[in-house]
């Protein structure tokens, strides 16, 4: 009985062992792509799993929201203009088995490809329609990126340009362009007050006109507050309608 024993207990042990080493635990964000003598036979999900050491394969992926950045490259738009630009691409992995089965690297195929088509798309826009329309350009990538990239199993969330470098000549054209249009604004601007200030004037001198004798008291009151210093002289030409008035009144006066 103890020679049984003898010889079992070291086959308990190999088979105990062997159960250990296929012991695989996959995270809850995870799954696991079994490959059997190299041929897809199945995905495992989270928890406690064993797999058959040596004859079984097991290849997590992560599922999370990757955040990757593009590296920042030099592109020529359609107007000529040589800039520098950058972007970050947050991307998902949908399913598990086309990612490892499809692509050899999936993360580094997305930012590749992702580098790729901004390089087209941002080498046939304008940069006043890169500048101003960043968003539509973004959308324009990820459109791109996405069709490509689904076949790997691989979502594209979304695709942010980051920075956009412009050359030191360029920079120092648009300052210029941004100053003139302020000078044109501030042009127009004082120009309309001083439209809309002629217009009351016009106004006032119109009401002013339409009543007799309401002129002269302007003109009056107007020589009141010019004149205040007794020493001082002021020239000035009355009106003839006030001179006419003035007259009559002395003659009147002279008659009496």
């Amino acid at each position: 009985m103890e020679w049984i024993i003898a010889i079992l207990s070291p086959i308990f042990l190999i088979i105990f062992l062997v159960i250990i080493s296929g012991i695989r635990i996959i995270n809850q964000y995870e799954r696991g792509v079994i490959l059997t003598l190299g041929r897809y036979s199945g995905t495992r999900h989270p928890g406690l799993n064993i797999i058959i050491p040596v004859i079984q394969q097991l290849i997590k992926v992560d599922m999370r929201l990757a955040t990757v950045d593009i590296p920042g490259q030099e592109v020529i738009t359609r107007d000529n203009v040589t800039i520098g630009i950058d972007a970050v691409v947050y991307f998902r992995v949908k399913n598990a088995e086309q990612a490892v089965l499809e692509v050899q690297n999936f993360r580094l195929a997305t930012v590749q490809y992702a580098q790729a088509a901004m390089r087209d798309v941002v080498g046939g826009v304008n940069m006043d329609t890169l500048l101003s329309e960043r968003e539509r350009v973004t959308e324009d990538i990820k459109n791109i990126v996405d069709i490509e990239t689904e076949q790997w199993g691989i979502d594209i969330e979304s695709i942010k340009v980051q920075n956009v470098e412009l050359p030191q000549d360029m920079k120092r054209a648009m300052a210029k362009q941004a100053e003139a249009e302020r000078e044109r604004r501030a042009v127009i601007i004082n120009a309309e007050g001083e439209y809309a200030a002629a217009q009351k004037i016009a106004e006032a001198a119109h009401v002013l006109s339409s009543v007799p004798g309401a002129m002269n008291l302007r003109t009056l009151e107007t020589l009141e507050k010019i004149s205040v210093e007794k020493s001082q002289k002021t020239l000035f030409v009355l009106p003839t309608d006030l001179y006419d008035t003035t007259t009559r009144v002395a003659s009147l006066d002279a008659s009496d």
